[in-house]
């Protein structure tokens, strides 16, 4: 199993994979790695940053979904009632979108760097998106 490594402006973070809890999430993922985005703070939903994807298609359904990831876990809404979108958690998150609650896959998650997530969502918060890419190495 490779490395993953998740850079977001000036901050690093090592993170695994959950390919056991969602296989099918992680594979799609891979198959669009290098992945790069840009993070905005989320809207509605809390302590967390997100990737607003529109309508690409990873090609998957639900699988170990939900709708209060913890503080350095990554889910993947893959669409449906709200764009897709990728969702980062620093801090307390009940996932919503201006249509309610929403699900989504969680697929990663933060090994290193924790101490850092606070700082790196604040920073989005108050001086805007930042570019964000994952890779394994």
């Amino acid at each position: 199993m490779s490395k993953l490594v998740i850079r977001a402006g000036d901050f690093t973070f090592d993170a695994r994979f959950e390919e056991q809890l969602a296989p099918k999430t992680v594979a799609a993922f891979r198959k669009a790695m290098p992945f790069e985005s840009h993070i905005i703070h989320v809207r509605w939903s809390g302590e967390g940053v997100w990737m607003p994807l529109g309508d690409l298609d990873f090609g998957v359904g639900y699988e170990n979904h939900t709708s209060y990831p913890a503080p350095g876990q990554i889910i993947l809404y893959p669409g449906g009632i709200s764009e897709t979108e990728i969702l980062l958690a620093y801090g307390g998150v009940h996932f919503a979108s201006k249509m309610g609650q929403l699900a989504g896959n969680h697929f990663i998650t933060l090994t290193s760097g924790l101490e850092n997530l606070a700082t790196l969502g604040k920073s989005v918060l108050w001086k805007g998106a930042l570019p964000i890419r994952f890779e394994e190495v």
